[in-house]
């Protein structure tokens, strides 16, 4: 089989939709994990946003506004295949990690078990709450790719309160079965956390059938919504059963009453929203989503692995090693390059009107349904030709 034939079809198809992003009419687009490309349906619905503020000020509040948050997330509960009512909305996975996490107890099970592999953002957030009791558990990867389910079993113990892990590692693409490690935390009656950052957009997620407790992702990259605007998926009997010891006014059932002398939270998730949310980030991901329904995830999917193995195979040709899980349906769309100077490897790439990005050691090339063979042509030949290499 050539290179050329090892792409489907339906990711050639898919590429059309490129002249949606205004970003591709001057570069090679190689950097959705990152931040996925602005597509001209999110530029019209800031746009729109923008001249509803313009016209009508704060009293699109009480209509168009409250209806575009109440849009947005019953989108992203079908995303996820979860209830309108088990979505609440965050402007960062900081922020809506810390809503879960300062509504634990961890007196009686003050353990959280992470791994090695997960974004730095999951261990800040209890390594922060060491001195306060909490014992953070670190299970180390055997191959810097990915962390056995079995390995991360072993930490729980009934004295854990909480799993918290990717669903696609962020330093090397791999996915990981979230239903086993929810079924792992189930085991010893704690709960699963996800942070599906990574995945929700590339990926199928069905959080039903996976099992977790809460999930956490966004609009930043496959999504296509940028910065500003997350979700946190919490099960509605979890939900009712956690109190948030953070809280806002967003959170509250009688948000109009002004009342500073009482808590009244809402009965579902929405109990863990603080603030009032950005609204033009708001607007920028209903216009990703379109995308995304459009299309279907199963499609991108389709797709995006097709262009991922095809890059994959273009890079193993050119020398490289590239650093991925060993089966292909354990590989997201993240292509992780070991190179000497990542940093540098990303400038020379730069210079040559491709845009990518580094983590430590590596290259990080993230091919999208609107990117096409010849990007993954570009990529690998122009790093091939860098001095270094």
């Amino acid at each position: 089989m050539t290179l050329a034939s090892s792409v489907h079809p339906r990711a050639l198809g898919l590429a059309t939709y490129r002249g949606e992003f205004p970003i591709f009419r001057d570069s090679v687009y190689l950097n959705t994990c990152s931040l996925g490309a602005l597509g001209e349906r999110s530029r019209r619905k800031v746009a729109e946003f923008l001249d509803i503020w313009q016209s009508r000020g704060a009293a699109a509040w009480y209509d168009v506004w409250w209806e575009a948050l109440t849009d947005l997330r019953a989108r992203y509960g079908r995303v996820v295949n979860a209830a309108p009512g088990e979505i609440a909305l965050a402007p960062s996975i900081s922020v809506a990690l810390s809503a879960i996490a300062e509504s634990i107890d961890y007196r009686r099970r003050p353990k959280v078990v992470i791994t090695s592999l997960d974004f730095p953002t999951v261990a800040y957030q209890w390594l922060a709450k060491v001195r306060a009791g909490v014992e953070l558990v670190i299970v180390e990867s055997p191959d810097r790719v990915s962390v056995p389910v079995d390995a991360i079993a072993r930490a729980v113990d009934d004295r854990t309160a909480l799993v918290v892990t990717s669903h696609v590692y962020f330093t090397s693409g791999a996915i990981q079965d979230i239903k086993r490690v929810a079924a792992a935390a189930h085991e010893h009656g704690a709960l699963c956390l996800i942070d599906a950052y990574q995945s929700v957009g590339q990926i199928p997620v069905d959080v039903r059938d996976a099992g977790v407790d809460a999930l956490v992702a966004g609009g930043l990259k496959w999504l296509l919504g940028g910065p500003g605007i997350v979700f946190l998926y919490l099960r509605e009997a979890v939900a009712r059963r956690l109190e948030p010891a953070i809280s806002g006014w967003f959170g509250q059932r009688d948000q109009f009453a002004f009342d500073p002398r009482t808590l009244t939270f809402h009965d579902d998730t929405r109990r863990f929203e603080l603030g009032t949310p950005s609204l033009a980030a708001v607007y920028a991901q209903l216009g990703g989503l379109e995308y995304i329904e459009e299309i279907g995830i199963s499609t991108i999917r389709e797709a995006t692995a097709a262009l991922t193995e095809d890059l994959i195979a273009r890079a193993r040709a050119a020398g490289f090693h590239p650093k991925i899980a060993a089966e292909p349906q354990q590989r997201s769309a993240i292509v992780m390059i070991p190179m000497p100077d990542p940093a540098g490897s990303v400038r020379h790439l730069a210079a040559g009107g491709i845009i990518a990005d580094s983590r430590p050691g590596h290259v990080r090339l993230s091919p999208f349904f609107y990117n096409s063979q010849d990007d993954n042509v570009r990529a690998t030949e122009r790093l091939a030709a860098q001095p270094t290499h």
